[in-house]
């Protein structure tokens, strides 16, 4: 394993540091008091606007692209300390850089197979930061951690297609710069197992979509990401045209865009457990409980040596996944992929919960990001399929060697 980095990939680096010490964290409190004053509104606050700019101007943008022209041309493993860096601050660092999810994984399923009309109608939009999209695949009636499960349909009707169900968790489609909802349907009910989806373009404005509501996690509305969304389509006609890949090719197409869109979250995962581990040294350093600073209390030292032991462990394993993606492709590490999802939500929620006990009240209130990062880090354990799928698929690939 090489994990040596490209002079290039070093600089860009060396630059989204400066960034984020320059301008991210403080705009930090700019943005969190224009989400308060605008308390209807879905779309990002005037901040990341100025934030973007700046980004762009520094080069930092659309780094998590691989595929050229359209991105930067780094590999999963160059990009893997910038991605670091963003999840400091998971709520500004990655939409400025043109980095955030969902829209980096339809990013690059339209760069993979969209065809040059769809690519030139949404993906170039969505590269220059214009507009904002959805992904819509998990559904409220279905347990969606076997995709196989899902019951939106989608039929043949001439030159259209007739979308017709029900979807929630669609991250970002409250967010009124969302132009265009991924849909994955069942597009042939008899196939087999893994034959029977087809993913598909929607506009947002397409009769017979209909927003139903916002969903909160954990209370928060994430209305700086655009929300999460329950969608309903009823009936929603699309032309043919607008068929992602080929019919019945959907359950792949998701394998493609979720091997990527997980070592993403994993990588930001690794900064928001670093940046947990810095305030719970700075706060225990700072701070004196009977009569000694409380980083001299063993416990507390035993929860900053785990913390640090915890992250490196983490961090080598997602270093190593991005480097067999870059070498053998994303099927070769698919049991690399499934481990990372579960370990690196895992480290970072266990040091984000340190550094809350070590804040004690302070922890769990608006005057640190740790409530906020837990929430996020939480979710993770969920999102991109839960913690004991991806166990199930590590276990059966290692089983698989002694059958």
């Amino acid at each position: 394993m090489d994990f040596a980095f490209s002079d290039r990939a070093n600089d860009l680096r060396r630059r989204a540091e400066d960034f984020m010490n320059e301008r991210v964290y403080p705009a930090e409190e700019t943005f969190d008091a224009e989400l308060a004053e605008r308390p209807d509104e879905w779309d990002s606050p005037p901040v990341v606007a100025e934030l973007k700019k700046e980004a762009r101007s520094r080069g930092l943008w659309n780094l998590f692209l691989p595929h050229e022209p359209w991105g930067a041309g780094l590999s999963n493993l160059e990009y893997a300390p910038i991605a670091e860096l963003s999840g400091r601050s998971p709520y500004l660092a990655p939409e400025a850089m043109n980095c955030s999810a969902p829209d980096t994984g339809n990013m690059e399923l339209l760069a993979m197979f969209g065809t040059a009309e769809q690519q030139d109608r949404w993906l170039r939009p969505l590269l220059e930061g214009e507009i904002r999209s959805c992904f819509s695949m998990t559904e409220p009636d279905v347990a969606s951690s076997d995709a196989s499960n899902i019951a939106t349909r989608i039929e043949r009707n001439g030159e259209d297609y007739l979308l017709t169900g029900r979807k929630w968790w669609s991250s970002g489609a409250m967010n009124p710069r969302c132009r265009l909802s991924i849909v994955m349907a069942v597009s042939d009910p008899d196939g087999q197992r893994h034959r029977r989806h087809s993913m598909i373009l929607v506009p947002m404005d397409a009769d017979g979509l209909t927003v139903v509501r916002p969903t909160s996690v954990f209370g928060y509305s994430d209305r700086s990401h655009g929300g999460h969304a329950e969608i309903v389509f009823d009936r929603v006609r699309v032309p043919a045209a607008n068929l992602l890949g080929g019919e019945n090719e959907g359950f792949a197409l998701a394998q493609a865009r979720l091997g990527p869109g997980r070592i993403h979250h994993c990588m930001r995962l690794i900064g928001m457990a670093e940046r947990a581990l810095e305030l719970m040294c700075q706060r225990t350093l700072g701070r004196q409980t009977f009569g000694r600073a409380i980083a001299e209390h063993g416990v507390v030292q035993e929860w900053i040596a785990d913390a640090r032991i915890r992250i490196e462990q983490a961090r080598l394993l997602v270093l190593k996944t991005a480097w067999l993606m870059d070498t053998v492709g994303n099927r070769g590490a698919a049991m690399e992929i499934a481990a990372i999802k579960v370990v690196a939500p895992e480290v970072a929620c266990w040091v984000i919960d340190r550094a809350i006990q070590a804040y004690g009240a302070a922890g769990v209130s608006q005057d640190t990001p740790l409530a906020n990062l837990y929430a996020h880090a939480r979710t993770l354990q969920i999102a991109d399929g839960p913690d004991e799928v991806h166990r199930r698929s590590v276990a059966r690939q290692e089983l698989a060697r002694w059958r």
